[in-house]
């Protein structure tokens, strides 16, 4: 024989309409009863609520929770805003975070280098060392050859959009691998995409004209400063250099991996001078602009802190 004994003596009366009466009950019943096997004699043991003793956590049970409505809430002394507060707060965390550690600092810095080339090109132009551009890079110019030229496309080739890919790709892909989580590997796009909006809005307001030399590409001729190339090489590959250096076990071996893939973006600034495209000052301000984005998103994306407790999947 079943019996099932439900103590209803201290259920309160809430004034309120169906669904705020038959949920108040519900969780009074389950935190006032317990179930408890009780056997007499031979019989079928049968089952019945008893609050003779205090309940016991159970923690495989997950609490279900019941939608209620806000005029329900309030005439059962429910606070109507904490449930609501707290998951749009969770949801409003994420944004805030990447407002103040990203996207407000890569605007800072593109506002910066606004400024610094506004001051290259109409305040500083006759100014030492600046005179000196023109100079420099016709002098570099004088010393090209068939294959300096070809050496210096290769290099430049390293800063294309096919050369970039496959850097991107390749490191996206052998990070994940190495340390199973999407942190590093998202580090490098989120820098190259970083200088890039740096890129567009710098050059396009500030607008200045390429040197006035034979040219051996083809690109538009009022974005010189900065240089998109090698602003992309050092976010690219020295992303790469930042996530492998902190990384390392060794000192020497972090130093390496900045030392070799700085390579590259130095060897690119040099091309793209050789090549007639830019002024020393523009590929100066390059470094800035692609270093400054990868400190900004560094100190976002690859925290100790935040390294130490991340475990994404």
């Amino acid at each position: 024989m079943l019996l099932v004994t439900l103590v209803w003596s201290d259920l309160p009366v809430a004034r309120s309409s169906a669904r705020s009466r038959s949920s108040h009950a519900l969780g009074h019943i389950f935190h006032v009863c317990r179930l408890s096997m009780v056997t007499r004699n031979n019989m079928t043991p049968f089952f019945a609520f008893s609050p003779a003793q205090p309940l016991r956590p159970l923690p495989d049970l997950i609490p279900l929770r019941i939608p209620v409505p806000i005029g329900d809430r309030n005439e059962i002394g429910m606070n109507s805003d904490a449930p609501f507060h707290s998951m749009t707060t969770d949801r409003a965390q994420p944004l805030s975070t990447a407002l103040t550690t990203a996207i407000l600092p890569i605007a800072l810095l593109t506002a910066a280098m606004i400024g610094l080339g506004f001051l290259v090109t109409r305040v500083l132009p006759y100014v030492w060392p600046f005179t000196l551009e023109d100079e420099a890079v016709r002098a570099l110019v004088a010393t090209r050859t068939p294959t300096w030229d070809r050496a210096s496309d290769i290099v430049s080739l390293l800063a294309y959009i096919p050369g970039l890919s496959v850097a991107l790709v390749g490191a996206v892909a052998l990070m994940r691998l190495a340390f199973h989580r999407w942190r590093e590997s998202l580090f490098v796009p989120a820098a190259f995409l970083g200088q890039l909006v740096v890129f567009l809005l710098t050059s396009r307001i500030v607008a200045r004209a390429r040197p006035t030399i034979p040219q051996l590409d083809v690109f538009p001729p009022n974005q010189s400063f900065p240089s998109g190339h090698v602003s992309a090489a050092v976010a690219v590959y020295g992303g790469i250099a930042v996530v492998l250096a902190m990384h390392a076990r060794r000192t020497g071996h972090a130093v390496a991996w900045w030392v070799v893939l700085l390579v590259i973006p130095v060897a690119v600034a040099i091309s793209r001078v050789y090549r007639g495209m830019h002024y020393p000052s523009d590929v100066t301000a390059s470094f800035i602009a692609g270093l400054g984005c990868l400190w900004i998103l560094q100190r976002a994306m690859l925290r100790p802190a935040a390294l130490e407790t991340s475990h994404e999947s």
